[in-house]
């Protein structure tokens, strides 16, 4: 059954936002008597039944709200943006999918792209969310610099922290794998560099922090492609004995 989004959602009557409208009605060609599951990000979800299409809205009958517990873990990705906007929204769409609880995007000295596309960003995290069933939308951040977010983060959530990067390990000779470093139940903050990796400093500045050095394999990754890894290790380590 195909899902829609609904903030607010609630048993009863009940009108979909116009943009929602124009989703189920263009989209997903919705007539009257058409079910769909109806998700609000935050566990909730319902079946209901269209019984009126009006140009700008789809009038619903809800039936009973069910609630899915918050997972007691989760992922939070610290992330640079990258230059070609397309890469990074892929990103957050596969990020969605797999599962992934916080994101951070990140403005580093590397950055080539330094514009936050926040609404954009959000309706694709929405559009995963449906796409994939899971009913707790992911929380996506105001983008910040680095050493802000950093410090917001390790100060609102206390999971190990661990840095992926490409240089040699500035804290000890040899840096770990993530797999390897993975606690089954336990939550995580990971975060991945721009294109051109974090600086020296930067790292430093994270290990100051608390944060550990891992590595994500052999490879050279693109930023989005060793971010999604990192999210598929995590989820990955969720279910290993």
């Amino acid at each position: 059954m195909r899902s829609l989004y609904v903030p607010n959602l609630k048993e009863g009557l009940f009108n979909l936002s116009e943009d929602e409208s124009r989703h189920a009605v263009k989209v997903l060609r919705a007539k009257v008597g058409y079910s769909y599951t109806l998700m609000d990000g935050k566990g909730g979800s319902a079946e209901a039944e269209i019984i009126e299409i009006t140009k700008n809205s789809c009038l619903l009958k809800v039936g009973e709200v069910s609630v899915e517990d918050r997972p007691l873990f989760g992922l939070t990705m610290i992330l640079a943006p990258t230059k070609r906007t397309e890469r990074f929204e892929w990103f957050l769409e596969k990020a969605t999918e797999i599962g992934i609880e916080r994101i951070y995007p990140v403005f580093t000295s590397r950055s080539e792209f330094k514009v936050e596309k926040f609404e954009r960003w959000n309706k694709i995290l929405i559009s995963a969310m449906k796409q994939s069933k899971r009913k707790w939308l992911p929380e996506l951040m105001a983008t910040k610099d680095l050493e802000k977010t950093v410090s917001q983060v390790r100060s609102d959530v206390s999971p190990h922290f661990f840095i992926a990067h490409c240089m040699d390990a500035i804290e000890v000779n040899e840096k770990k794998h993530l797999l390897n470093t993975l606690s089954k139940g336990q939550s995580a903050v990971i975060a991945v560099g721009p294109e051109g990796d974090f600086t020296p400093e930067e790292v430093t500045m994270m290990l100051s922090h608390n944060g550990s050095e891992i590595t994500l394999g052999d490879m050279r990754l693109r930023t989005e492609t060793a971010a999604l890894t990192a999210v598929t290790f995590f989820n990955a380590a969720q279910v290993k004995g």
